[in-house]
């Protein structure tokens, strides 16, 4: 039995703005063609993510991404994660 593998794509996220008073994180998405701006609003646990084009590929995953590493982002800041996935 033979199994094959999940395709991967490197996802890009860059942080542009991050506010603790209001709650909120924003920034931009690349992966493969796709190009997103979100928001997330970590004290209401609300993920934002525009173009309506691809956001089920991405936002779960960014999601995850995002409040694993909430306290380690920084505006300007230029990330990576990596996604089991073909974009």
């Amino acid at each position: 039995m033979s199994s094959q593998r999940l395709p991967e794509t490197t996802v890009y996220v860059r942080v542009l703005r991050h506010s603790w008073q209001q709650g909120k994180l924003e920034g931009e998405v690349l992966a493969d063609e796709y190009q997103w701006e979100f928001q997330w609003l970590f004290r209401h646990g609300q993920l934002l993510v525009k173009p309506s084009l691809g956001r089920a590929l991405i936002q779960e995953p960014l999601g995850r991404f995002l409040e694993q590493r909430d306290y380690q982002l920084e505006p300007g800041g230029d990330y990576t994660f990596t996604v089991r996935a073909q974009f």
